[in-house]
Parts: structure tokens; sequence; C-alpha cells
């Protein structure tokens, strides 16, 4: 094969070598398992990322089956110093999608390994592999009659637990922090070789997904958001289905709200009065899961604030829209919910809402949703806000993480609002307590189709990174195009550490050089 018949080239990697190592991928996967053409691979090339896409294209995708060719496709990696970037579902669409961190890498897709091993209905434990999507894990639970919520992150249906595990994302029940729920891995190593952690590498062990720990170093959270291995095996806690769920939301009118809001929930949360995420959600993160802000406003740059209080008023939404759930017996829920009207009263400011008040009207319907695992793909109603289309097609998650104090998030919320608006964009945001921190979560939308508009949205990125990291706030997970700036605000003493792991685990570098800023 010449170099033309490539979308790509690895960098350092001749057309020659390239295509031996695709013959030998054939000869392990099968040749409808390995991609090369454009008009195979370019379902894998659309980023929503403020780059040219061109930049971040694939050499060839591959796509196992099962974790022996996990282990074929490293060793002909290895052979060939091909680098590979491994996705589970690629559906992580404001953190990079199915793109690799740099141009020419292979992709091995592991959505064909999906299967759901074991689920255990005693003990609420599920055995996965990386390709099982939220969707398919909550009809498996419907189907098998077996008593358990999940926890998924907002666009549910179409991502993975392992997926979104090992990227260290959150989600909005009691067991919404899906690292901690997180209990056992297999991963295939740069080498070929396979590990399992915790109890995993005990023959006959039963408690592989039950204890986390094992014996010795702890090591599965060295795999996550990392390029140390590739994850194909993964174990996690499922919350058993409460016999009563409370969801509610509370409304406040006044953004400057904010700073109390917070300090008013944080000791309900810290007692485990309330003991999911509670999320605090600006008006246009809300409205734009129902309307398209071209019902009100058709100009150019940020909407303007008395556009926005115009929504809040016809659309019944708050400058702030609280949302929590209470989960238990009938006795316990009753007790808590006493407890929370008591404080919300008792504070004057907010407005209760419940799930019979609401009558099934968006977007409370979508928030109990996600605060009792169903699935839905509301949150894609983000990608319509500017307009119709799909506000073409640019979206990227600024994602800085913060205590869960009043004070940080007026000052968080006037500061990247004040960024947002500078390069002509809105602050669609929301506040998600994991219980001492709180994830704020901002969605930069922007119209990808102008090359004009592309650059300011980069731009803007980029400044948010900048003044977050010098009040000390730093993002928990970034697109590719700014991980390696994000490194950076971490420190040199920890990207040094992970340089030694890498060098360690991965000598050659070929597992997703780049990643999380890490390489050898």
């Amino acid at each position: 094969m010449s170099d033309q018949e490539f979308v790509a080239l690895p960098e350092g990697v001749s057309a020659e070598n390239f295509a031996k190592a695709v013959e030998a991928f054939k000869a392990v996967l099968g040749a409808d398992n390995v991609l090369t053409t454009e008009e195979r691979l370019t379902p894998y090339f659309k980023t929503m990322m403020p780059v040219d896409d061109s930049e971040y294209r694939m050499s060839a995708v591959v796509q196992a089956t099962k974790v022996e060719q996990v282990q074929e496709v490293v060793k002909i990696c290895n052979e060939y110093n091909v680098p590979v970037w491994t996705i589970s579902t690629g559906r992580n669409f404001g953190y990079g999608t199915a793109a690799p961190s740099k141009r020419g890498t292979v992709v091995l897709d592991l959505k064909h390994m999906n299967k759901i091993i074991e689920v255990d209905r005693d003990l609420g434990t599920a055995l996965l592999e990386p390709g099982v999507t939220y969707q398919q894990l909550f009809d498996y639970l419907q189907e098998n009659d077996l008593p358990f919520y999940l926890s998924c992150p907002a666009p549910s249906a179409i991502a993975g637990p392992v997926g979104n595990t090992m990227d260290r994302g959150v989600g909005y029940t009691p067991y919404g922090e899906h690292f901690m729920m997180q209990c056992g891995m297999e991963v295939v190593l740069a080498n070929g070789e396979v590990l399992r952690t915790g109890m995993g590498g005990v023959e006959g062990s039963t408690a592989w997904q039950v204890f986390k720990w094992g014996y010795g170093p702890y090591l599965d959270g060295i795999f996550t958001q990392s390029n140390f291995g590739i994850c194909t095996k993964m174990g996690i806690w499922l919350m058993p289905k409460p016999p009563v769920f409370k969801p509610f939301s509370v409304i406040y009118d006044n953004e400057e709200d904010i700073a109390e809001i917070v300090d008013l929930f944080r000791p309900l949360r810290l007692n485990n009065i309330i003991p999911n995420s509670v999320v605090y959600a600006s008006t246009i993160y809300e409205a734009a899961g129902i309307i398209s802000r071209t019902k009100y406003f058709t100009g150019e740059g940020h909407t303007p604030h008395e556009v926005v209080q115009e929504i809040r008023e016809k659309e019944g939404l708050g400058a702030w829209n609280v949302y929590a759930a209470l989960y238990g017996t009938k006795e316990q829920v009753e007790v808590n919910w006493n407890i929370v009207k008591s404080v919300v009263e008792g504070h004057g400011k907010g407005r209760i809402v419940t799930e019979e008040e609401a009558g099934g009207t968006q977007p409370f319907q979508y928030r109990a949703d996600l605060m009792r695992g169903h699935m839905t793909m509301q949150e894609f109603g983000l990608y319509r806000w500017r307009d119709d289309r799909g506000a073409g097609g640019g979206s990227m998650w600024f994602a800085p993480v913060t205590v869960n104090k009043g004070s940080e998030t007026l000052d968080q919320t006037k500061l990247a609002t004040e960024i947002l608006n500078k390069y002509g964009f809105d602050y669609a945001g929301e506040y998600i307590v994991g219980m001492r921190d709180l994830h704020h979560i901002i969605d930069v939308l922007f119209d990808k189709s102008d090359e004009e508009e592309t650059k300011r949205a980069y731009e803007c990125f980029d400044e948010l990174l900048t003044e977050f990291g010098k009040r000390g706030y730093a993002v928990y997970r970034v697109n590719n195009a700014f991980m390696d700036k994000v490194a950076g605000i971490y420190g040199q003493v920890q990207r040094d550490v992970n340089q030694t792991l890498k060098r360690a685990l991965d000598p050659k570098g070929i597992l997703a050089p780049g990643k999380s800023g890490i390489d050898i």
C-alpha cells in the first residue's frame, strides 16, 4: 500500500511499515474489523473541539471483540512503533469524542466488547466489558427484574459505565461518584500482559467485585485518565432500588443567591439528609433543554441579561434551579422531607416544587429521571440552544473543581460569565455537589462551521483555563486540545511522576500518547 492509500500516518512510521502493521491487525481481527479507508473512518472524524478536525485524524480504527485480541493489538503496536488510542463508546462529546490526541494514531474501538458478564442480585455488583452502554445495562436490569438503580451521566443512553468511570465522570444518584463505586479492573498492559487489580489476582477469589483494595499498593486509580493500560473489564456497584424516591426542585430568582444556596444545602448533603448529588443549574443551562434561544433572541453575541430574565419569567425557570432527591423507606423520606422543607422555608427565598406539582413537565422530569438512573438524551438540547441547527456542532466542557462553599461559587460564576460574554458566548453552567466538593460544569457552545467564531471559542477556553488557574481552580477533565495545558496547571512534580510511571509501564510510548499530558 502506498502513502496515498492511508488517511494519515503515525508520526515517524513509514507507509511501508504501517501497511505491515495493518496486515497484522487483519490477521488477528479479520479484515472487516480493520478500517483504513476515508469512507469507513469518516464516522470517527468529527470532533466538537475548536480545531481543524484533520489535525486529529486517526490512521486506522481496529475493532476487538475479546481481551486476547487486545493483547495481540498492543504487541503489534510495539513491534511497529504504532501508537494506539482506546475508546469504549466514544461518546464523550464535549471532551473530544473518538479523536486521538495525536494525528495518525490508531484508534482501538472496544464497542464490540459489550458483554454484561455478571450481575449479582444479592450484592448489587456488576462485571462489565467496556462496550456496554448504560442503556444496555438498564435494559438488562429491567428484563431480569433486578432491583437496582443505575448512576449515569446526563447523556446516559449512548455512553458507557466503563468509559465514564475511567474518565472519573459523575452521576446524580447517591452512587454518583462513579470511580468510588468501581471495584476491580482487568487491564491489558503495554507489553500485552493482563493485570487484574484488587482481589482479581487471587486464583479462585469470589471477592473481586466487593473488596476494592486487595493487597499492597492500590493500583486502579493510576489507570484512570491515564495511558498506562487498557481496561477490558470493570466491576461496579449498583444502588439497591429504594422503596420511596422523592425528587424535588427549589427555584431561586436572584443570581446573587447562589452563595446562600450552596451554604444552605451543604449541611443537608454532609449529613446525608440529601444523599445524592445536588445540582444548582443556571437559567440558560435549564432553558437549553426545552427551547432554542431563537425563540427570544436572534442577535449576535451572548444573550443579553434582559432576554435571560424574560426567559425565566415566561418559561418558569429560576436564576438558579436546585435539584435533589430523597431515597429510602416511607418513614425515612418523611422525616428527611420535613427537615428539607424546614430549612428551605426558613431561609425564605426559594420555591419548592415536588414531582406531583411539576406534573411531568420539563425540565423537572428530565432531572427526576437522572436522579433515578433512567435513560435520557435531553441534555443534547444544549446543542440546539444557539440555533435549531445544533449550534454548528461546537461544544467544550469547562469543568473546574472547587470547595462546597458559597463564596467560591459567586466568584467563579462571575468570572466565567465575564470571560464567556467577552468572546460572545453564553454562560450555560451548573454546579454538581460531590459532598465537600463542587464540579462547576460549563458548556462552551459555539458554531464550528464559522471559522472566526471557532477561533474565538479556542481563545475563550484558553483564557478560562488560564484565569481560573491563576486563582487556584483547575478542571478535572478536558478535551484533547487542552490536555497538555491542564497538566501544566497541576504542576511539574505530578507531570514528572506520571512520566516515570509511563516509562516503566509503556517504554515505547504506544498507549494513547499525550493523554492527560502524559508522554515518555
